[in-house]
């Protein structure tokens, strides 16, 4: 069975749980697999290792995220450069328990991308190096209770929060912010290499495939900001309505409006990718809306924004003179797991 059958089986099963009137959005299985190889990973460090690696769940360094370099925002939790070659295979063993083959190697190549970066800009402002991204475990990896794991460095910043994985399998992993920079390779032997070509090319094909009046709608400035508006906010509230909402769109347009959205959550396992696209059916495909801002010839500075009642994406390629991207997820009540511990705190006493 093809991965994109067995996440179409996924989400048939977790929408049908719906609308047969209870919400079932388990990934039980993903948050096994996390347990497992955090568990691993946690085994193979000295007790020096720990102390850099692992955090209490509750720790406020939990809810800190950024997308900078660590020169400007000093990060906390283990680094690639400090563990020998058998940590480094049980890093990335966690690193894939989250993320799909595409999501897994869009994170290994936005890592690489550090060495194109030391020699475009040798003798620059920040030292780039790919073995300064670090690895964090929140908590005790387990079958019950709450824990949590992050992977965060330049242009890449990947979390998890796990409650009750064996129970009912709620994972939450937003922020979820990716970045390329170049966002295409200009010259050596990687030149044309786009990391992120999806997260473009789909918004770009939905935007050059509306109807004339729609196209000018969803064209909410001819100016693009110059990053994602929601920076890196620990709490963020709904952007302004501008744009076109899905339910004005022709099918063909609504479906790939619903592939752009897929370009994101497929970047996460199977299951974790269909639970987001079920909450986002649930609370109702038509109140999504698309809005682009900035040029609309490639190569030309652009941000778009898809905004639903749950969920923010927002994609940016300003800097740089447009070869820059910016690109994150955010969910307005569920970011750093406070959906799936708000459930969880209902039903247990504490």
């Amino acid at each position: 069975m093809s991965r994109l059958t067995t996440l179409r089986l996924f989400v048939a099963t977790a929408v049908l749980a719906v609308f047969a009137g209870g919400i079932s959005y388990g990934s039980q299985k993903s948050a096994a697999n996390m347990a497992k190889n955090a568990a691993a990973f946690l085994g193979s460090l000295s007790a020096d290792q720990r102390a850099k690696a692992v955090f209490p769940f509750e720790s406020e360094d939990r809810l800190r995220w950024h997308f900078i370099p660590n020169e400007m925002f000093p990060r906390k939790g283990l680094m690639i450069k400090d563990m020998n070659e058998t940590q480094r295979r049980l890093a990335h063993d966690l690193l894939r328990s989250g993320l799909s083959a595409k999501g897994y190697t869009k994170v290994t190549s936005i890592i690489e991308l550090e060495d194109i970066l030391r020699v475009v800009e040798a003798g620059g402002r920040f030292a780039r190096n790919k073995e300064e991204y670090l690895f964090s475990v929140f908590g005790t990896p387990a079958a019950k209770g709450r824990w949590g794991w992050r992977v965060e460095g330049h242009h890449i910043s990947v979390r998890f929060a796990v409650v009750d994985g064996a129970v009912s399998g709620d994972v939450s992993s937003s922020p979820m912010f990716l970045g390329t920079n170049p966002a295409e390779v200009q010259d050596g032997a990687k030149k044309g290499l786009r990391i992120l070509a999806e997260e473009e090319d789909a918004a770009r094909a939905l935007l050059m495939s509306l109807p004339v009046d729609l196209q000018k709608q969803a064209i909410a400035s001819a100016v693009a900001p110059t990053d994602i508006l929601t920076m890196n906010k620990n709490d963020i509230a709904p952007l302004p309505d501008q744009g076109v909402a899905y339910s004005a769109m022709p099918a063909k347009q609504q479906a790939l409006l619903v592939r752009l959205i897929e370009v994101y959550s497929g970047n996460m396992e199977a299951d974790l990718a269909a639970a987001r696209m079920a909450r986002i059916k649930a609370a109702g495909l038509d109140k999504i809306r698309f809005a682009w801002l900035g040029e609309i010839e490639k190569g030309k500075k652009h941000y778009y924004s898809v905004q639903g009642p749950t969920f923010l994406i927002e994609y940016d390629n300003t800097q740089n003179n447009g070869n820059h991207i910016h690109s994150v997820w955010r969910d307005f009540n569920g970011d750093f797991g406070r959906d799936v511990l708000r459930d969880h705190l209902k039903g247990v006493a504490h």
